[in-house]
């Protein structure tokens, strides 16, 4: 095998559904990869299918074909494999069937609804990128009735504590519930940056804070029927009409 025909070590992790490629990269600066007995220190060294690589004391499982499931995630779990803090996870809290999977970005711990996960850390990674254009829907409440002055805000786009947030689409799903500052408003919102919490920044920017947030869609991946908790399985024609032409570099 060339050196053209090697990938990067954390590629290789990251395609073998152990964690996302930033998250392999931390893991080798932290020591925890060590490449045929020998701690691994870049993440830029070249690996070939011959090469014996061990995680945290396991040896990096065998590549499986690509997979993609939709999981309905309920409050109170926090999207991360370890919780410095000790709180629940999603992948603690995951069925016994699933193989070690990777999540498709992240909800944060008081958020539900749909989440990704994936076997293959490489497609987690492509689906997350702003440049693929899938949007994110969410169905969320806020105090208060909003303004048509702070969605026009929200829809040009708003600068929170230094950090841009593109274009965010909210319409008002009903009438409010409640009156004057006890108010509640459901509000459908589209996005398609996804950045850090950036719903509940922006709404609270606007002076709206959110007391319930349900992503409800993730590109054309839908939430639908699945009950809190459940997980099903995505089929690869659905994966494969829906990567296209990139369907390939996954094995689809």
């Amino acid at each position: 095998m060339t050196e053209a025909e090697k990938e990067r070590i954390a590629k290789r992790i990251a395609r073998a559904g152990v964690a996302s490629r930033r998250d392999a990269e931390a893991m080798i600066a932290a020591g925890r990869v060590t490449l045929n007995g020998e701690t691994l220190t870049t993440p830029a060294t070249l690996v070939g299918p011959a090469d014996v690589i061990v995680v945290d004391g396991e040896p990096l499982p065998a590549k499986e074909r690509t997979r993609l499931w939709r999981y309905h995630k309920p409050t109170g779990l926090v999207t991360t494999n370890r919780d410095p803090e000790g709180r629940a996870t999603v992948f603690q809290r995951l069925p016994a069937h699933l193989p070690r999977v990777v999540s498709v970005g992240r909800l944060d711990i008081n958020s539900e609804g749909l989440l990704l996960l994936t076997n293959d850390g490489g497609l987690a990674r492509a689906l997350e990128l702003p440049s693929r254009g899938w949007t994110r829907r969410y169905r969320i409440r806020v105090y208060g009735a909003p303004e048509k002055k702070a969605l026009d805000a929200l829809a040009r786009g708003v600068v929170v504590d230094g950090v841009r947030f593109g274009p965010i689409k909210a319409v008002q799903e009903a009438q409010p519930e409640g009156t004057g500052r006890r108010a509640n408003v459901w509000l459908t919102v589209t996005l398609q940056e996804g950045k850090n919490r950036e719903v509940r920044r922006a709404l609270e920017y606007v002076g709206h804070p959110v007391s319930r947030l349900i992503r409800t869609a993730y590109g054309p991946f839908q939430l639908g029927k699945l009950e809190s908790g459940e997980v099903e399985e995505a089929s690869g024609k659905v994966l494969r009409e829906q990567l296209g032409p990139s369907a390939a570099e996954f094995g689809l």
